[in-house]
């Protein structure tokens, strides 16, 4: 069964904003109580967060669908709904946020690092916050926007100090075991170990940790072996170990191709050309060991590399190299530029920024896209024509007219606000570049073409009275 994972592909959605509330105060000898619609409540967000006690991405491989709770609506009475619950999801130390292009979002390193996968969605508006000196009694409400959807991997990269880097079966997990309190499996068959081994070695005043990255062979950076799968632990170390067999039984193998294979290998990888190199020779207790370390050690060290003979079971050369170690890890630490507090940078847009754009697409259809036109389509009710009119008062107010004229565009030409996935498309008529004071009461608009009789009834009461009035001026003259 797995117990490893360090990518996966994670489905996030993040909670939809709840609908604000349409309602009427209603008390005893107060016919007009005024609007009391309370708002909606806000979505809850998908939130990665490292967590030191999380090692592996295993149970996002069994579950990778997470989804936040949504705001609840808005109720009368001015009660605003409940905001969605945030969902946060740990993950391990080193792990790397991609979006489905490769493309890099985030790099969590560091305990209590987050990143917000997924925003919630706003709550919707009731009636009472739309109340305004020319709306008195909004007869409708907002509706809560969607939260965001999307899918992003999930990339873990080993935080160790040291790599332990060798073909299988070199020694590496024993040198882990001896060095450290890690206990990985080992065995004398090659692919023993199929996970990254962590382990935490002290040299003195220093505190290191030190990885085992498995299944390193030819052709590893192709997709061979394991070595493709695992060469990503690799990135963050300060110092590279190569572990060489020099007892082993293979006839065509030899420590100084092995070392020529692996460094060819890691070059094919790329980024870790800088990385200061170490050799380990190790099982020098067995006697042809002990013969093969004095032959090619002069030949490392005529190569630049500083050359250390071990034994994992003698024991013999650990201490010299745990503490060499531990001088290149301080080395590379205090070269390191201190961390700074991240700097907030604030960006005003420009006061004449609208923040929207109006294109002509080759089929004459006019496509307008911004994020305020894109939201306040998101939370028109279209079944409302009182909130069709507050969205067209909108739009005419943020410029949306003027543009499409500059645009040229005549009536009857097709609009489009949003997406080619999600845009609403209607039959643009000029008159609608007139604003709120074309509204009569609550509900009417001349734009919208819908019958309402009980509108034209109050139009013909109001007509016979002023004719009544009319009337009774030119009897009664003085």
């Amino acid at each position: 069964m797995t117990t490893f994972v360090d990518r996966v592909e994670l489905h996030v959605a993040a909670g939809n904003g709840g609908h604000g509330c349409a309602s009427v105060h209603r008390e005893k000898f107060k016919p007009l109580g005024g609007p009391d619609g309370g708002n909606g409540g806000r979505g809850g967000d998908v939130i990665l967060v490292v967590d030191q006690s999380v090692t592996t991405l295993l149970e996002y491989h069994h579950s990778p669908h997470r989804k936040a709770t949504n705001g609840k609506p808005g109720e009368g009475g001015n009660r605003s709904g409940k905001d969605g619950s945030d969902l946060v999801l740990p993950v391990p130390d080193g792990t790397v946020i991609l979006d489905a292009k490769g493309n890099v979002l985030a790099d969590l390193v560091g305990e209590g690092t987050t990143y917000v996968a997924a925003q919630g969605g706003r709550g919707g508006l009731g009636n009472a916050a739309l109340a305004s000196a020319r709306r008195k009694a909004p007869g409708f409400a907002l509706l809560g926007e969607p939260g965001q959807t999307g899918d992003v991997v999930l990339e873990l990269k080993t935080v160790a100090d040291v790599a332990l880097v060798g073909f299988p079966s070199a020694g590496k997990s024993s040198l882990i075991s001896v060095l450290s309190a890690a206990k990985p499996k080992i065995a004398d068959y090659p692919f023993t170990t199929l996970v990254p081994n962590l382990g935490v070695v002290t040299a003195g005043a220093t505190v290191y940790t030190i990885a085992d990255v498995p299944g390193l062979i030819p052709g590893a950076s192709q997709g061979k072996g394991l070595g493709l799968e695992f060469l990503r632990h690799v990135e963050r170390c300060s110092v590279l170990v190569h572990v060489l067999d020099t007892a082993t039984l293979e006839s065509e193998r030899d420590p100084l191709t092995d070392l020529d294979v692996i460094e060819a290998e890691l070059r094919e990888y790329g980024g870790l050309e800088d990385r200061p190199r170490i050799v380990v020779l190790n099982k020098v207790d067995i006697p042809d060991g002990q013969d093969l370390a004095d032959m090619i050690r002069p030949d490392l060290e005529a190569r630049g590399y500083r050359v250390f003979e071990v034994s994992a079971v003698s024991r013999h050369g650990l201490k010299e190299l745990s503490f060499a170690l531990a001088g290149i890890v301080a080395e590379a630490r205090a070269a390191k530029p201190k961390e700074e507090a991240t700097r907030i940078v604030i960006r005003p847009k420009a006061v004449d920024d609208a923040g929207f754009t109006v294109t002509l697409e080759e089929d004459g259809l006019y496509r307008v896209r911004g994020e305020k036109p894109e939201r306040w389509v998101r939370q028109t009710d279209f079944n409302n024509d009182e909130a069709v009119g507050y969205l067209a008062d909108r739009l005419n107010r943020l410029g949306v007219e003027d543009e499409l004229m500059k645009a040229g565009a005549r009536a009857g030409d097709g609009v489009a606000i949003g997406s080619e996935d999600d845009a609403v498309v209607f039959d643009w008529e000029p008159s609608m570049a007139a604003g709120a004071e074309m509204l009569g009461r609550r509900g009417e608009d001349h734009r919208l073409e819908a019958p309402r009789p009980a509108a034209q009834r109050r139009r013909d009461r109001d007509a016979e009275r002023d004719e009544a009035d009319r009337e009774y001026d030119e009897f009664n003259p003085f």
